[in-house]
C-alpha cells in the first residue's frame, strides 16, 4: 500500500491530522531559527536590558534583581508566542487518531449490518481507516510532544543565561 492509499483509507480525519502537522512542522522549524538567532545576540538583549536599568543599579540589589527578572520575562513572553499551537496540536493528535478509529469500527460494524461477515471486504475499509488514523494521530503526536519539549527547554536555556549575563553585569558574580 502506497503512502496516498494509506491516506485515503484515513479519510476526512487524516487530512486534518495531515494539515496540523504541516503547520505545526512549520511553526517548530519557525521557532527553532527564532531561538537560535535570539541565542546568539544574547548580549545584544542584555546590553538593552542593563541599559535600561543602569540608573537604578546601585539600589537595593533584590529589588533591581526582581525587575531585571521582571523585564527579562516579559522580552522572553515574545519568543513564546505559538509555542501552545504547538503543544495544542501534540494534544489533539492523539484525540483526531482515537476520533478516526472510533469511526472506522463504526464503519465496519455498519457494514457487517448491512451485509453480514460473508465478505470481509466490506468491513476491510473501517477497519483499516482506524487504524490508519490511529497511527496517524500518534505520529503527529510524538513528533510535536518532542518538538514542544525540546523548545521549550530551548527556551529556558536561553533565559538562564540572559538572567547568568544580566547578573555578572549588575553584581560581577552570578548571585
Amino acid at each position: 500500500m502506497s503512502l496516498m492509499e494509506y491516506i485515503k483509507a484515513g479519510g476526512i480525519i487524516m487530512e486534518v491530522l495531515i494539515a496540523m502537522n504541516t503547520i505545526g512542522i512549520a511553526l517548530m522549524i519557525t521557532k527553532w531559527i527564532q531561538y537560535l538567532l535570539y541565542s546568539r545576540k544574547k548580549r545584544v538583549h542584555a546590553d538593552m536590558i542593563a541599559s535600561e536599568f543602569s540608573s537604578i543599579a546601585s539600589g537595593d540589589k533584590k529589588a533591581v534583581l526582581l525587575i531585571v527578572k521582571e523585564l527579562l520575562q516579559s522580552k522572553l513572553r515574545k519568543l513564546e508566542k505559538g509555542m501552545p499551537t504547538i503543544k495544542i496540536i501534540a494534544t489533539t493528535a492523539t484525540l483526531f487518531g482515537l476520533l478516526g478509529t472510533v469511526v472506522g469500527v463504526l464503519m465496519a460494524f455498519e457494514a457487517i449490518g448491512k451485509v453480514g461477515m460473508g465478505d470481509p471486504s466490506v468491513f476491510a475499509s473501517g477497519i483499516s481507516m482506524a487504524l490508519v488514523t490511529t497511527v496517524g494521530g500518534l505520529i503527529v503526536a510524538i513528533i510535536h510532544t518532542i518538538g514542544y519539549n525540546y523548545l521549550i527547554a530551548y527556551l529556558d536555556d536561553i533565559e538562564s543565561q540572559l538572567e547568568e549575563e544580566l547578573l555578572i553585569r549588575f553584581y560581577g558574580d552570578k548571585r
